[in-house]
């Protein structure tokens, strides 16, 4: 490496001039966001991670939060969905209930997440990265990895210069910030770009990666969550390192497939390569109760809305489902999933609504629950959905009723009309 002339590559992040020389600060702006690293122009697999991302959208729009701890979440029977900075120093973290973050910070204003003006925002930036390059692999409405080898000549820039200036872009237009991870491949690009956020820029090498990685938690693997983690440590097994000495047949002896994937990813091997088609997987919708609830009926009520929130989104995304899934968490946070498949792919809240009443049928038995949620899974063409039914002669009647409500809710919006189970009319009979 240093017989390649541009081994000292680096540039200010603020104002984009050269920054080959060892300085603290830029010569031109006076700005201490300087980027080097002896690979930064040879590397081009990127993960972009949006900082606190409803957080970051709410302050956006109401500039007297700017300073202020803000939690996004369902009040205070919720969770966490997301804090900004100020909040997270106080202690408060994504899914926390909401009654232990505001223990943690008594100040913070807790907003109802915004899901429409989320998504609107998630896609500005999406497209803004489809610019950049084809390859762009969405993980969730705030990420996404990309890939850019060989677009040096279209942006007239290596990948990590097109990069930064897209983080400034996104600022300016949109006025939110966003973490970049630049590396060899996706397991570490995606640990760079939580490295040093909000506003980050962070690069590993692959000269680097052994020793980067040896002295890290082993729950840093992506797999690796609390219940892996204590298996591993009862094993003796606590750092990266640890798994950098050990042969792969040994872990695979172990942990089977796991074990593979320990031994490859402790050692920065990643064959991933970026993906352009990480369509949806699944839909869905829940709701968390301010009382925990129990009877069946007061439970169908909401059964009802959650479907109709879930069919008009797989109409909207031209998508049907085939496996109903129903999701209850219990009064001590107990999670309970229970799933049916169909006999043909659904778009149908009819059909949707009486498979997870028939679900939920067998779970109330008198355990109180704070939160229930429905969706639909095994995503496919929506050209196959609901065909006639020959079992149920009412079906048809219903379908073509539903149908009708969604032609006037179109028209006149979601609240023009309503089914009984809205106003608390539901029954035990399917």
């Amino acid at each position: 490496m240093a017989d390649d002339p541009l081994s000292d590559f680096g540039f200010c992040r603020d104002c984009l001039t050269d920054q080959s020389t060892e300085v603290r600060r830029c010569r031109a702006c006076g700005s201490p966001r300087l980027l080097r690293h002896p690979e930064l122009h040879r590397l081009t697999l990127a993960h972009i991670d949006c900082d606190a991302f409803y957080a970051s959208v709410e302050k956006r729009d109401n500039p007297d939060l700017v300073d202020k701890p803000v939690i996004i979440g369902g009040g205070k029977r919720g969770v966490v969905s997301t804090a900004c900075y100020i909040a997270r120093v106080h202690g408060v973290r994504s899914a926390m209930p909401m009654f232990k973050a505001l223990e943690a910070c008594p100040d913070a204003i807790v907003i109802k997440p915004n899901m429409e003006k989320y998504v609107a925002v998630g896609r500005q930036v999406r497209s803004m990265m489809q610019e950049l390059t084809p390859l762009v692999q969405p993980l969730s409405i705030d990420e996404a990895f990309l890939e850019l080898k060989g677009t040096e000549r279209l942006h007239h820039a290596s990948a990590a210069l097109t990069l930064a200036r897209f983080a400034r872009r996104v600022e300016a237009e949109i006025g939110i910030s966003v973490s970049v991870g630049l590396s060899y491949c996706k397991f570490l690009a995606k640990v760079a770009s939580d490295l040093q956020k909000p506003r980050g820029f962070s690069v590993i090498g692959e000269a680097e990666a052994l020793d980067f990685l040896r002295e890290k938690p082993v729950t840093l693997i992506w797999g690796v969550g609390k219940a892996f983690a204590a298996t591993l440590e009862r094993d003796g097994i606590r750092t990266v390192g640890q798994l950098q000495t050990m042969e792969e047949g040994d872990l695979m002896r172990r942990y089977g497939t796991m074990g593979q994937r320990l031994f490859r990813l402790s050692r920065g091997r990643d064959e991933r390569q970026v993906e352009t088609n990480g369509e949806a997987k699944s839909v869905s919708s829940e709701t968390t109760f301010n009382d925990d609830l129990c009877d069946y009926d007061d439970l169908v009520v909401h059964l009802r809305r959650l479907s109709e929130k879930v069919s008009a989104r797989l109409r909207k995304s031209q998508i049907a489902g085939q496996t109903v899934v129903l999701k209850l968490k219990t009064a001590d946070f107990k999670l309970r999933t229970r799933n049916r498949r169909l006999d043909s792919p659904t778009q149908l809240a009819d059909r949707i609504f009486h498979t997870s009443m028939q679900l939920l049928d067998r779970e109330t038995d008198g355990t109180k629950f704070r939160l229930i949620g429905i969706g639909v899974n095994d995503l496919g063409d929506p050209s196959l959905a609901d065909p006639p039914d020959l079992v149920d002669r009412n079906a048809g009647r219903r379908a073509a009723a539903e149908a009708a409500m969604n032609q006037l809710r179109d028209k006149f919006g979601k609240s023009s009309v309503e089914t009984g189970y809205t106003f608390g009319k539901g029954r035990r009979e399917h």
